[in-house]
């Protein structure tokens, strides 16, 4: 997230963390090469002029400057006025007690509108147990009707779709009925786009609102557009009013500028952001944890929130088990693995620990290395799962064959999977004592 950005302000706030006492030229070296980075990033001038001005303020300050370790209290400066531009507080989504809430979700072409809608579905009725349709009311596109009835499929929510037949409000007042009369808790529409913001756009989006009457509208916005989209928002705001903003794509390269620049230009508050291409990978916008990992500092709240969705209670209490006994078998392994990715790309992962994001860059990862490690642990029998040290040379050359990897591949993985668990088995042998008693002082 934000990745390019992330590397320039963490290399502009280094050489201030370096420092044991810092002066007014140190502050402001720093807030040049911030001041930089942002405009890189793509972010409005007049956010980054207003932005600086707030840090410069802030942190040249007697109570900084003087305080026991004013590196950390510059940090902690950037690190709050950079949540401030964000937004501040995470904007809860708050839906109305009358059923059907209507929501609805605008925006142009190629943003990922469609997808947002799906992910939005399912976040609803997985995170909340709401019962969600969505309304396919984007005949502009083509295929965007069958897209969205195989995406909400997979969301595992009911589509009101009627082809092409009918206009986009025939379908959404239609859509509305029906929601109605099978008493959903809420009814996601999803409209056209175009390429750009225009008056046929604009119109049709501000009918079908007049005939939906929407408890919520939300504008999705591609985030690797950068100043374009909030270009974007702006147009909408002054022509269709929206509650709240959806930001998609931001697992790709996205510089930062439209998540930066838009809360401050429109007043609209980020409301969702989309972070991957799985339909689970849709979260609320937290501002102050975005913050944080743009400078470096992690987000565990999040890390923590996933594995305690993602990860089964019993099945990692029974793995303890096993680990403590050193009973671990591939299987278990293979379980883990699985389990681990659910809460998505190790990468992604990994840049949520404090500390780690700098050094990602440096750090080789291959999410296929992971595919393979699954493919030859499926690629055994059951039995050699459980005792992968009766794995000879003809059983190497069988699995390989299976997994489409070498034996050389299969003899590695087997070897590491041998070391770790006799170092399990030291370790609840108390071989280890002595340097569990070193890292304990």
């Amino acid at each position: 997230m934000f990745e390019s950005l992330a590397d320039r302000l963490q290399q502009a706030l280094g050489e201030v963390r370096s420092r044991g006492r810092l002066s007014e030229e140190d502050v402001e070296r720093a807030l040049r090469q911030v001041r930089l980075a942002l405009l890189e990033a793509d972010v409005d001038f007049r956010v980054v002029k207003e932005f600086t001005a707030r840090v410069r303020e802030r942190a040249i300050g007697t109570q900084v400057l003087a305080s026991v370790n004013p590196a950390h209290q510059v940090v902690k400066v950037v690190a709050d006025e950079l949540t401030e531009l964000l937004g501040g507080t995470t904007s809860e989504f708050v839906l109305p007690k009358a059923r059907p809430a209507v929501v609805v979700l605008a925006g142009l072409q190629g943003s990922g509108k469609t997808t947002a809608a799906a992910k939005l579905a399912r976040y609803l009725r997985a995170e909340r147990g709401l019962d969600v349709a969505l309304a396919a009311c984007d005949l502009q596109r083509p295929a965007a009707v069958e897209q969205l009835v195989l995406l909400g499929g997979r969301a595992d929510c009911t589509v009101y779709e009627r082809g092409t037949d009918a206009t986009p409000v025939e379908v959404a007042g239609w859509a509305l009925g029906r929601a109605r009369e099978e008493q959903r808790d809420v009814l996601i529409v999803d409209t056209a786009g175009r390429l750009h913001v225009d008056d046929q756009l604009m119109a049709e989006l501000q009918a079908i609102t007049e005939r939906v009457r929407p408890h919520r509208v939300l504008l999705v916005l591609d985030a690797m557009t950068g100043q374009d989209a909030v270009n974007v928002a702006t147009a909408f705001a002054e022509r269709a009013p929206f509650d709240g903003l959806v930001l998609t794509k931001l697992d790709g390269d996205a510089r930062g500028g439209a998540a930066l620049s838009v809360k401050a230009v429109t007043g609209r508050p980020i409301v969702f952001a989309s972070t991957g291409e799985r339909l689970e990978e849709f979260e609320l916008f937290h501002p102050d944890r975005v913050a944080q990992r743009i400078l470096g500092m992690g987000d565990v709240v999040t890390l923590v929130e996933r594995a305690q969705r993602e990860l089964d209670e019993r099945k990692a209490a029974e793995l303890e088990r096993k680990m403590r006994r050193a009973e671990l078998t591939l299987e278990d392994f293979l379980e883990q693995l699985r389990q681990i990715r659910k809460m998505g790309p190790l990468k992604s992962l990994l840049g949520m620990l404090p500390g780690m994001g700098s050094q990602l860059a440096a750090l080789d990862l291959d999410e296929r290395e992971l595919d393979r490690v699954e493919a030859i642990i499926l690629s055994m029998t059951p039995e050699e799962r459980r005792r992968p040290e009766i794995i000879d040379a003809s059983r190497r050359r069988r699995i390989a064959r299976g997994s489409g990897t070498s034996p050389q591949q299969v003899a590695q993985l087997v070897k590491q999977f041998q070391a770790m668990r006799r170092l399990m088995r030291d370790l609840s042998r108390g071989r280890l004592g002595a340097l569990g008693s070193l890292l304990g002082r």
